[in-house]
């Protein structure tokens, strides 16, 4: 497991244990597939790679689990990929995601930015409407394909 992986579950550890839940050795599996994945990765997919550590997982144990990595504010849900990524601020309490998905390498990026939080904040607020939870996803093409696309293009 990467060096900055094992940070991260250490973080997650001290952040469940300030709120008063439990990260249990369950939950903390599905955490780290989730922190050493390059891409997000679907439940049924977290399923077939924590089978190989505990091989009586069913279904339930990894919805239950990621529920309880979702409430604690330590992954995110992609939701129009149905996949789940590591939270960026791990544990922030805070209610917007924005996401810059790939559709050609699947990569997603989550990014932070305040202007359009805000921005959305406001709008809501015009209409007499007050957010609880707001989700971003831009989908398009991440630097690294559209500089492969252009080193192709420029070959050919």
């Amino acid at each position: 497991m990467p060096a900055d992986s094992a940070a991260q579950l250490e973080a997650a550890t001290r952040a469940c244990a300030a709120a008063g839940a439990r990260l249990t050795p369950l939950r903390r599996s599905v955490l780290a597939l989730i922190l050493g994945a390059e891409t997000p990765l679907t439940a049924y997919q977290l399923l077939d790679r924590l089978r190989a550590s505990h091989a009586g997982a069913v279904p339930p144990t990894v919805y239950r689990a990621l529920d309880f990595l979702l409430d604690q504010k330590l992954i995110h849900r992609v939701e129009s990929l149905n996949a789940f990524i590591p939270c960026v601020e791990g544990g922030a309490h805070r209610h917007e995601a924005q996401f810059l998905i790939c559709r050609h390498c699947g990569s997603v990026e989550e990014i932070d930015d305040a202007a359009v939080s805000a921005a959305l904040n406001a709008a809501a607020a015009r209409g007499g409407f007050r957010a609880d939870h707001a989700v971003i996803e831009i989908t398009g093409t991440c630097a690294a394909c559209a500089a492969r696309t252009a080193a192709a293009s420029q070959i050919a």
